[in-house]
């Protein structure tokens, strides 16, 4: 029996990677770097800013300008404002939960504290929000995850975890816990393939699957 569910925040509780990944492109671009919405999310969706911000000085050949991270910051803040809401269905999801539920994202508490609140989200998860802030390696590494279950006193073979990325994924299995894969905008074939133990397209699928999901033990 599942002792906890932990929830990705981006692409999984609130609609923001797609906000996002518009903001990027549109800054790759200007900077002469441009990528189509499909390749930035499959260069950076999931990652930690510092790894973004070495990809993307990869892809222009030198370190991004200083502004770039402010300016993404308040770019993305500004599409936020406008034109974010949460993901559609999780609040039944989270109505519907008989166990125990947090969030761990690779996004900073800042950010995390805003994009939850602006969706309304943020009071279900009071006292139960882990952030990378709060580790020094990120996912794919499982300590975030681990982090969680051991605050929440849960055991990490009977947690559960909703990840929509391969990054995320990959840290729940390095940290022996079960995966669902949210495959909203990452195809079910790179989750499966990163160790998902299922995949759902929608919530109603997320809310099917959280209590049929069979015990598993670390692949």
């Amino acid at each position: 029996m599942t002792s906890l569910v932990i929830f990705d925040c981006d692409g999984v509780l609130v609609d923001s990677e797609r906000l996002s990944h518009i903001v990027l492109q549109q800054m790759l671009e200007e900077l002469g770097a441009p990528l189509s919405f499909d390749e930035a999310v499959q260069r950076f969706m999931g990652t930690s800013m510092p790894v973004c911000m070495e990809r993307i000085g990869e892809l222009l050949g030198a370190p991004p300008p200083a502004d770039f991270l402010p300016q993404f910051s308040q770019r993305t803040r500004a599409a936020f404002e406008t034109g974010l809401t949460a993901v559609p269905g999780v609040e039944q999801v989270l109505d519907g939960l008989q166990t125990p539920f947090c969030v761990a994202s690779n996004g900073n508490r800042a950010k995390v504290d805003f994009t939850l609140g602006h969706t309304g989200l943020l009071p279900r998860f009071e006292g139960r929000i882990f952030t990378a802030d709060d580790v020094r390696h990120p996912k794919p590494a499982p300590d975030l995850f681990l982090l969680a279950a051991r605050t929440l006193d849960a055991d990490p073979l009977r947690t559960t975890v909703v990840e929509d990325t391969p990054t995320g994924i990959r840290a729940a299995k390095a940290a022996g816990m079960r995966a669902i894969g949210f495959s909203a905008m990452t195809s079910a074939e790179r989750l499966l393939a990163a160790g998902a133990d299922a995949v759902a397209r929608t919530m109603a699928e997320v809310q099917v699957l959280l209590p049929a999901l069979p015990q598993r033990a670390l692949r």
